[in-house]
């Protein structure tokens, strides 16, 4: 059985889900274009008339201080939506910054809106989309408040795996993967000094779990790497095999 991209979906709306991906997918054909890594897609603090699908390449969602600390809210892999809120906001708080040299795609948020009214399943994969961000930032603020930080590096690695896996970008027992991020942006989104970062990854190493050589993550120890993340993984991702494995997928 191929385990769905949506997670904890009600299984009565997967063919709706999968349907209005498709016709999200026709909307935006034609559409796509490059942008060097660091760009800048969406300006915090100003309106915004387009909403993304990201082909290739890694982006984020981030926050900067006036004294220039920086949070990464949410990084978004290929395959994912985002900037969804442009069709309901005047203004979005946040920056959206490629990581990465990416490829996207884009819908002016006017378009999408009249689709989104006139066709249940585009506002079910839409409506969708808010909540999977919802559900990430639920368990990441849990990991921020409680994990310690083997832990939230640990669920970092699931996640970018487990979510590469299911949007097809690797192979479904991949154990490895190519992420752009580099120290100091893990640092921005763990809420750790890359100093730390450094410590917890060299510590997994020396325990043959994990590895980051040359932008490219390998995991010599899936179960030590899932058992690590796993008080932070919600229901969902916990019996999924694209997050821990075939075995404790299964559990």
């Amino acid at each position: 059985m191929v385990e769905s991209r949506y997670a904890l979906h009600r299984t009565e709306l997967l063919g709706s889900l999968e349907e209005g991906e498709r016709k999200i997918i026709a909307l935006l054909k034609g559409s796509s274009y490059p942008l060097s890594a660091e760009a800048l897609l969406v300006k915090a603090g100003e309106d915004h008339p387009y909403v993304y699908r990201l082909l290739q390449g890694w982006a984020g969602r981030a926050r900067v201080l006036p004294d220039g600390r920086k949070q990464f809210i949410l990084i978004f892999l290929p395959g994912d939506l985002f900037a969804v809120k442009s069709m309901f906001v005047a203004h979005h708080p946040d920056d959206i910054v490629a990581i990465s040299d990416i490829v996207v795609e884009r819908l002016n948020h006017r378009k999408l809106h009249s689709a989104y009214i006139g066709d249940g399943d585009i506002a079910t994969r839409c409506i969708w989309q808010v909540i999977e961000e919802e559900r990430r930032l639920h368990t990441w603020v849990v990991g921020l408040g409680q994990g310690s930080a083997e832990e939230r590096v640990a669920l970092l690695l699931i996640d970018f795996r487990g979510r590469l896996i299911l949007s097809g970008d690797i192979p479904p027992d991949s154990l490895t993967y190519i992420m752009p991020l580099t120290q100091a942006q893990m640092a921005d989104h763990l809420g750790m000094t890359p100093v730390h970062v450094n410590r917890v990854l060299k510590g997994l190493r020396d325990r043959n779990i994990v590895s980051i050589s040359g932008g490219r993550v390998g995991i010599s120890n899936l179960d030590a790497l899932a058992g690590a993340a796993a008080a932070l993984l919600d229901p969902g991702e916990l019996h999924t095999s694209a997050y821990v494995g075939r075995r404790l997928g299964n559990a």
